[in-house]
């Protein structure tokens, strides 16, 4: 059966490409095909790039945006400004965006703040006050007292973990992830999950299409349905041209019956447990909470589920109970972000996180593709005399990525941040952890496409135990880890090429 359902993934593989390569075709014999009307055509698209570029200096947000699209659209006037407005319009869908929006609307009311935590915790964190209430009043996700929070690394605890969970299931059972694969993991999972179905429980899960598209069979949705187990999928997968794809759901999200939430970058395949090695030992991280906060995860699927089913759900049936954890460890705002609105809440998460840290902040993240606000803001904390260390991988799992991340290696340590590469492998944790007071860990990569393209979510974390954890992980790795110094920024003449051109198209990686 597994030998059957690789040859048709690889049957379908092929078949997009190639309709992928009809397409480009069909345009370029159109724009070409008559020698009368190419003159009018090739004007017409030249004023367009250049009403283009002047939109695009004006109006953009971000340097390096700018600074890629007035590039190709200068270099390539004839089909620049196509290009961008393909990019720039075929977005998500207005209809899907109001979907979006009426679920918020909806299901919003369930997060109730409660005023005498948030007051307590400004009380006691005045510090982190700025952080408190841009997620609590900005983005509207509350302030958790109450809680348990659980620093599961790498990705086989948080396995264990989920697996003890998913057993102790007797009411619901939300799985929102970018990548399932079949193998020990997701077969583990998937029969807890059609044996609970089967008892009654309500099983339900979303996958990113393109995150799975060589991963499972085609319509695995109904597959699982005939297991008792509800499924949609994310954004499916054409073979067009068109940058939908660009906007992937990259959560990692599991709640059960409202008393345990798990989140962080552990995805359900087999080499997020080693259990399969592709570039080396892979080290990732999530948190595992129970208490009142796991609501807020509940709201996060429940959302996306609404907006893609047009189902509507009374989310007081799927509350945590009041009893679910009797612990008071600290604090914890869950949050989440997504492209239907210009709020980028994971950058400013991880910025505020930054520009509050006074003794040291440590960074894991797997790719280092970031803007120069964020190279200020990392730069400026070091020189103010921050211990800022960053650690990637010293495996890649994409080698152009690789490339644009040792492209940021010399500046930043010109700015006093140190850099260490995991050696045993491929480290996929995207974690911060500052002064053994707040930490955040989630799905979100310090990445152009996870900072403002992507669905994404986390966990911030403030005076828990897990921040401990937190920062004894990442000291343990250190000593398995290479530092990076200035010498090893020397590369030859054509990888700094290279490299000076991943980075200026880092905006589309």
């Amino acid at each position: 059966m597994q030998k059957k359902w690789f040859r048709l993934l690889f049957r379908r593989r092929v078949f997009v490409i190639f309709l992928l390569l009809l397409q480009v075709a069909l345009m370029v014999t159109t724009i070409y095909s008559s020698s009368q009307t190419y003159q009018w055509i090739y004007n017409c698209l030249s004023l367009l790039s250049v009403f283009v570029v002047l939109h695009v200096i004006s109006r953009a947000k971000r340097a390096p945006y700018k600074l890629l699209w007035s590039v190709v659209l200068l270099a390539f006037p004839l089909f620049g400004g196509l290009m961008y407005l393909m990019v720039r319009y075929q977005g998500l869908t207005m209809a899907f965006k109001k979907q979006i929006k009426r679920a918020e609307t909806a299901l919003a009311p369930c997060l109730i703040q409660s005023s005498s935590v948030k007051e307590a915790f400004l009380q006691e964190h005045p510090e982190h006050g700025k952080q408190c209430r841009y997620l609590t009043e900005s983005c509207g996700f509350p302030v958790y007292h109450n809680i348990s929070a659980t620093y599961l690394s790498p990705g086989e605890e948080k396995f264990k973990a989920m697996l003890t969970a998913l057993e102790q299931a007797e009411r619901f059972i939300f799985l929102e992830y970018f990548i399932i694969e079949e193998g020990r993991m997701w077969n583990s999972i998937l029969d807890i999950l059609k044996r609970k179905a089967k008892e009654g429980v309500d099983v339900r899960l979303i996958y990113d299409d393109l995150g799975c598209f060589l991963l499972l069979p085609h319509n695995y949705e109904k597959i699982l349905a005939n297991m008792g187990i509800r499924c949609v999928v994310f954004n499916k997968f054409r073979p067009a041209l068109s940058t939908l794809q660009n906007h992937r759901d990259h959560r990692k999200i599991a709640v059960i019956d409202g008393k345990w939430a798990f989140c962080g970058g552990v995805n359900l395949a087999d080499e997020y447990i080693n259990e399969k090695v592709r570039f080396g030992h892979w080290k990732d991280a999530s948190v595992e909470l129970t208490g009142p906060a796991v609501d807020s995860y509940t709201y996060m699927f429940l959302t996306l589920w609404q907006a893609l089913t047009g189902e509507k759900t009374d989310m007081t049936d799927y509350l945590a109970p009041k009893s679910s954890c009797d612990g008071a460890d600290g604090y914890v705002i869950p949050y989440c972000d997504s492209p239907v609105d210009d709020e980028y809440v994971s950058e400013k998460v991880y910025l505020n996180v930054i520009s509050d840290a006074k003794q040291y902040l440590y960074i894991q993240t797997p790719y280092l593709i970031i803007d120069d606000s964020m190279v200020s803001a990392l730069t400026l904390a070091a020189k103010s005399g921050v211990d800022v260390r960053i650690l990637v991988p010293g495996i890649p799992d994409k080698r152009y990525v690789y490339i644009t991340t040792q492209s940021y290696y010399r500046e930043l340590l010109e700015g006093g941040v140190k850099i260490y590469e995991y050696t045993p492998g491929f480290l996929h944790s995207k974690v911060m952890v500052a002064d053994d007071a707040v930490a955040t860990v989630g799905t979100v990569n310090l990445d152009y496409r996870s900072l403002y393209l992507h669905f994404e979510c986390g966990a911030w974390l403030c005076s828990t135990q897990a921040i401990c954890d937190i920062r004894a992980d990442f000291e343990k790795t250190l000593t398995v880890s290479r530092e990076v110094t200035p010498k090893d920024c020397k590369s030859g003449f054509f990888r700094s090429i290279l490299q000076s051109i991943f980075r200026l198209l880092a905006p589309l990686m």
